[in-house]
Parts: C-alpha cells; sequence; structure tokens
C-alpha cells in the first residue's frame, strides 16, 4: 500500500547523481533564482545537458523557473520537496513502527 505515496517523477529526478549535484548547489543558493548558465558552471557537463536535467526537476516539482528577458531563473521548491518526503515517512511509520526490531537471519520465522 506503500506505493501510492511514492511518486515516481520525484524518484527518478532524484536517482541521477548530476541533478542530486545540481539540486544541492541550488539549495545552497537558499531560496536565490540562479540562471541556466550559474548553474551550469557547477557542473563539468554541458550547458544543454544541465537544461535537460533542470527540465526534469521541474517536471517534478523539485524546481520552478521563470524567464526573464532572454534568461531562465530556476529555484528549488523547498516546500514540495519537504511535503514528498513528509508523506512518504508518515506512511512508512504508519505501516512499519519505528521500534520494530528487525528479524535477523538466524531467528525461525
Amino acid at each position: 500500500m506503500l506505493e501510492v505515496f511514492f511518486d515516481p517523477e520525484l524518484f527518478r529526478a532524484l536517482c541521477d547523481p548530476t541533478r542530486t549535484q545540481l539540486l544541492a548547489h541550488l539549495c545552497a543558493c537558499g531560496s536565490g533564482e540562479r540562471t541556466v548558465g550559474e548553474i551550469a558552471s557547477w557542473s563539468a557537463v554541458d550547458l544543454s545537458v544541465v537544461s535537460r536535467h533542470l527540465r526534469t526537476l521541474k517536471q517534478a516539482g523539485i524546481v520552478s523557473s521563470r524567464r526573464e528577458g532572454k534568461q531562465v531563473l530556476y529555484r528549488v521548491e523547498f516546500g514540495t520537496i519537504a511535503s514528498q518526503l513528509r508523506l512518504l515517512a508518515d506512511a512508512i511509520e504508519g505501516c512499519c513502527p519505528l521500534n520494530a526490531q528487525p528479524v535477523s537471519e538466524d531467528s525461525d520465522l
């Protein structure tokens, strides 16, 4: 029943090391906005690849963007990330109590 709490887009977006690196740098900026060029300067990958990664993060609701002239500015959607992870944590705690003892390999089921 936990699967109803898993947002596949969120986890797909977070499973790539380059995207998590970009997200970590954006998070370090706080609630500020950064251009694609600024974000790309943090990564070893090409600007077009960074743009694709940002699109994936945006589709998952992890970042948002707005256009200002020729620039596209991105920022982290902290509330969205927190609420999605909170839903997942609540679902796990609801079905798997935190004080439950793990089953050891030596125990008889």
